[in-house]
Parts: C-alpha cells; structure tokens; sequence
C-alpha cells in the first residue's frame, strides 16, 4: 500500500464506465516481458465488466468470486479478529490437494486491528503487524485460518520461496524505542503457512534492514532480489542476496550470506530513462557497507565515488523464465526524481548481467495511464499479467496480455468514503493457485480477500 499517484479523468472514465472493455495497445519492446513464460492463448481480456449486485467485486461475464475472510471476523482458530489491512499474498501449494493462503497484513503501531500476539510467532508484542494463513480445498472452501507471524511491523509484500514458504517484508525501518516498539524493525521473515510453528518469528538480518517492498527468487542460483519502497529522497535501492546456503530448503536463509545493491553506471536514478527496449550491459554489483543500517539508512550509505542507483517507489518483484522483473510505480520530479513517469517495469537478466526498461507508463509515452500505477503484479493463468492498481478513484485488477494489451480484469465497488468524496480501498496481494483455476486478490480496506474463478485459460 503507498501514496497514491496523481491521476486523470479520461482514463478513469473508461475504466470506470459501465462495462465499457478497456484495451490500450502498448508499444515498444513490451513482447520481452514474457520472454520465457509459459505458451498463451493470447487473450484481449474477457469482456466487459458486469456490475455485482452485492456491491463488492465487479467481473467480466462467466466469473465468480467467493469472499474467504473479511477484516474483524473471528480467525477461524480463535485467536482473535481477522486484522486489517489485507497485503501482499501467496498461494502454496499444500498436501492431499489443498492451498495454503498466506497473507500479509500492512499494520502500522496506529492500526485498528493488529495481528493477534501468539507466543512463539511473535516478535515484537508492541507491533500490530504479521500474516495470516488461510488452509484452502479444492474447490477454495476454507478448512483453516491462524495467525502465522505476529509482532511485526508494516507487512507490505514479498515473495515465494522455492521450498513453499513466504517471506514476508517489513516496509518500515523504525528501531525500538520508536512509535512504541521494543525491537529494531526493517527486516525480512521466513514464514510457513501450512507450519508457522517451523519458522516462528526469526527476522533474517543478513537480508538487509530497510523499507523491503517484494522479493523474488532466482529458483536456479537462489538468489534473492529485494526491492526498496523508500518515500523521501534518496529513494529506493534494488537489492540481491547471495545467501551462504542457497537452496536449502525452509531456514537456510538464516545462515547468512551477502548483500549487495544494483549500481548501473552512468545512471543515478532509474527515472531518467524513458524509452521501452533501452538496455544497460554490465550491471554491477556493489557489496552493502552495513546492511543492518546502525547508523545510517542504507540508501543515505557510502557505496564509493561512483555511487549508487536509485529509483523512486520500487514495488513489485517476481521471477519469470530467467530473469527477475521488478516494479516502480511513479517517480515526480517535485518529489525529488530526475524524471516523471507513472510506472516502469525493468527486466534483469543476471546471465548477461542486462537490464532493460520494458515497460513505461507516461506522461511523455505513448502509454498513457498516469493515474494507474502499478502496483503488485504476477504471471497470470493465460501466461499474461495481472497488475494490483494504486491510484485514486475505483481501484481495478488490470490484465495485461501478452500482446501487451490492457483490460479491466475486476473493479471494487467497496466505497469507503461518502457520496461526495467516495474512495476504494486499493488491491494488493494478487496471486494464482499452483494450478492456474483461481485468482486470489485483497482489497487493502476494508480488508477482504477473494477467491476469482471462471474461464481463465
């Protein structure tokens, strides 16, 4: 969840219209954005969206949704209300058929409903953030949800692990005695949604302790790649870990290991780029002087004369064929960026050490979305993607084809303002189950987390 862009009406209108289908062409070298994915049937979307009677999810024709969990219902364990605040998500594949949903919650130390504190699943019982995890069937019928960590802080997204498990980012760099807490937070968690128990609340230093956004890992090598969601300038860096045990299974990321931030040279901030297809050889890779930031934020740190990259608001992350794709969702020059733009989605391919910008998002492109930034994004059923909206007014799951067209997958209909000035709780968290039937997605506030199902493929 991050402050929301600037946005304009036109689009919106067209979005937002009744049913009217959204399809913009992208141009440029958008086809690169799939490389190595699985085979498509090359969708254009699924129609226009039809307005839901219940007032909650609007959909295209022959899709259905099932709310699993709302914010403030009991957890099915008992161990408290669900808590606010409905984040980055991951579906894992669990035993005899079932899906172990584990979700984040972006609680700060002022949120109404914090992650219940469970002994030996917390780590700070001052911070109200963590995750739950929902235990699912086949045909999405929950059997289970628990609170998996309890006692951090500002759970924004993450990523999967190779070995199943999620690890969960703190967005926050608060130490104790700040807002009320009693530990240093900014770190990463390991968490095991079908066994929270194995991985309890152990906060993995060496990962680096910053305002972490996503992960992903290279399943290969694995490596770690963290973006940083930093608000102020300096802004964000893009981050990789070399761990000691690659690999290892659930745990192994506790022996430690190195890391280290992204300096493209001749290129101090990402912004300034703005030309889909544009590609930098000999990306390097620069040892972080002290990850655990005792002194002095990471961003603000001594990376030597040649410096470092930034970029501003550096979200989602993801693996796909043999590269790491990772997310900015706006850079505004008054806020201190060198350029303006509403979305870039940046390619890595760590064989040749190649970065290339794959995608921009205006205002000087011919892409123009400014008011829709991207957000938490994921491969998708039809080997496309869906991208999570963060941005002002209705709030869509955008698909984005591999053709690079873009349709309005699922509007909100939850308004949480007032007729006069209504708002919508943004998206976030979206994911497929291991075998592509459904779509889970979260509406932030007021948190709920749905089950999509229907034609996907």
């Amino acid at each position: 969840m991050s402050t929301a862009p600037r946005s304009t009406a036109t689009r919106r209108q067209v979005l937002a219209g009744s049913g009217a289908a959204a399809a913009i062409a992208f141009t440029g070298a958008f086809s690169e954005l799939f490389a190595g994915t699985a085979a498509a049937r090359g969708h254009d979307g699924y129609g226009p969206l039809v307005p839901d009677p219940d007032g909650l999810l609007d959909l295209p024709k022959g899709f259905r949704y099932r709310v699993l969990s709302r914010e403030g219902e009991p957890l099915r364990s008992g161990e408290g209300p669900v808590p606010s605040n409905h984040d980055g998500m991951a579906a894992l594949r669990g035993r005899n058929g079932r899906i172990h949903l584990v979700r984040n919650h972006e609680n700060r130390h002022t949120a109404e409903i914090g992650v219940p504190t469970i002994e030996g699943l917390t780590y700070d019982p001052a911070a109200k953030g963590g995750c739950t995890s929902l235990e699912l069937d086949g045909r999405n019928k929950v059997l289970g949800e628990r609170v998996a960590i309890a006692g951090t802080a500002v759970n924004c997204a993450g990523g999967p692990t190779p070995w199943r498990t999620w690890l969960t980012c703190e967005e926050n760099e608060d130490k104790a005695g700040t807002n009320g807490y009693t530990k240093d937070h900014g770190f990463i968690f390991e968490v095991d949604g079908a066994d929270p128990r194995r991985t309890g609340a152990v906060p993995l230093t060496a990962m680096g302790r910053f305002q972490h956004e996503a992960i992903a890992v290279d399943p290969k090598s694995g490596i770690v790649y963290e973006t940083e969601d930093a608000f102020e300038k300096p802004f964000g860096l893009f981050y990789r870990f070399l761990p000691e045990k690659p690999l290892g299974g659930t745990g192994s990321l506790r022996a430690g290991g190195e890391l280290e931030a992204m300096r493209v040279p001749g290129v101090p901030d990402l912004s300034v780029v703005q030309e889909t297809g544009t590609s930098f050889d000999r990306i390097e890779w620069v040892p972080v002087p002290d990850p655990l930031a005792k002194e002095t934020a990471i961003r603000f740190q001594d990376f030597g004369p040649k410096g470092i990259t930034h970029a501003q608001k550096l979200e989602g992350c993801y693996w796909g064929g043999s590269s790491v794709y990772f997310v900015s969702s706006f850079a505004h020059r008054d806020e201190g960026s060198a350029a303006d733009h509403y979305g870039q989605v940046w390619r890595y391919e760590p064989k040749k050490r190649r970065l290339t910008l794959v995608v921009i998002f205006g205002p000087d492109t011919d892409i123009q979305l400014p008011g829709e930034s991207p957000d938490n994004i994921c491969l998708a059923a039809d080997g496309g993607l869906m991208v999570c909206e963060d941005g002002g007014g209705a709030q869509h799951v955008l698909g984005v084809t591999r053709r690079g067209e873009v349709y309005a997958m699922a509007r909100g209909r939850q308004n949480i303002g007032t007729p006069e000035e209504p708002e919508w709780g943004e998206f976030a968290g979206v994911t497929f189950s291991p075998d592509g039937s459904t779509m889970y997605v979260n509406c932030y506030t007021p948190g709920t987390t749905f089950a999509v199902t229907g034609p996907w493929c």
